[in-house]
């Protein structure tokens, strides 16, 4: 296995962000998982702290929303053993309690932020978009390919003077063919990238998400961006 920092160092430019929830109150986690989905995250949920700890350190998350009170390690815990191992993994830490002493412990460790229940998941929203914009000194909120514009922090995409509106899953889709013009990218990286990677390889949903992102990106354009290349995969263009 490679090692964690050699994993994660692939860049966060060209690819949906993907973030590990370990929170142990099942109904919250489900609510977190549902919100970030519907933003356009890949997430993974546990709700132990050594199963979360396992998967923090081996497996290429961009960012941990960590609960401080869990079964097995608690958060704490886990946030001091991944700043030892010098893993820089930005990490969310979520708690009911709302002692300062505690806060400023966790801020101490290393967290890199902090929300006390309950919350809206727009500010985590928010909050995940902080911290990895800070972690790979990413500063651009626009995309553009020729006339085709998204705004990462309005969500807004527009063709020319054209608004196009797109769910969260076709978003998630158009900006990782963004952030990568020219470039094909494979129905298997795009179901990794997009939907995790729980989904099985052999289905269509990429092909169907290309189509509606299609249908309402090259409406009316006599440039069509999209393009399909036989065998392999999807790109969009940079000049005709």
């Amino acid at each position: 296995m490679q090692p964690w920092f050699l994993v994660r160092s692939r860049a966060l430019s060209d690819r949906t962000v993907r973030v590990l929830v370990v929170e142990d109150e099942k109904k919250i986690a489900s609510f977190i998982r549902k919100g970030l989905e519907a933003a356009g995250f890949a997430v993974d949920v546990c709700h132990n702290g050594d199963e979360g700890y396992e998967l923090a350190v081996t497996r290429p998350y961009d960012v941990v929303v960590l609960d401080i009170m869990l079964p097995g390690r608690d958060g704490l815990s886990i946030l001091r053993n991944i700043r030892e191992r010098k893993i820089p993994l930005p990490i969310i830490l979520l708690t009911a309690r709302t002692e300062p002493n505690e806060r400023v412990e966790g801020l101490n460790l290393g967290a890199d932020d902090y929300l006390t229940k309950p919350f809206f998941i727009e500010e985590l929203v928010a909050r995940i978009h902080a911290v990895t914009r800070r972690s790979t000194g990413a500063s651009q909120s626009v995309l553009a390919v020729g006339d085709l514009s998204m705004d990462l922090l309005t969500r807004e995409v527009r063709r020319g003077g054209r608004r196009i509106d797109l769910t969260p899953r076709e978003f998630a889709l158009l900006e990782c063919l963004m952030r990568a013009p020219g470039r094909v990218l494979t129905r298997v990286q795009l179901l990794e990238r997009v939907w995790g990677y729980n989904f099985d390889p052999g289905t269509n949903i990429v092909d169907v998400y290309v189509q509606r992102v299609r249908a309402k990106v090259d409406r009316d354009s006599d440039a069509k961006l999209i393009e399909t290349i036989r065998g392999v995969g999807y790109r969009i263009k940079t000049s005709e």
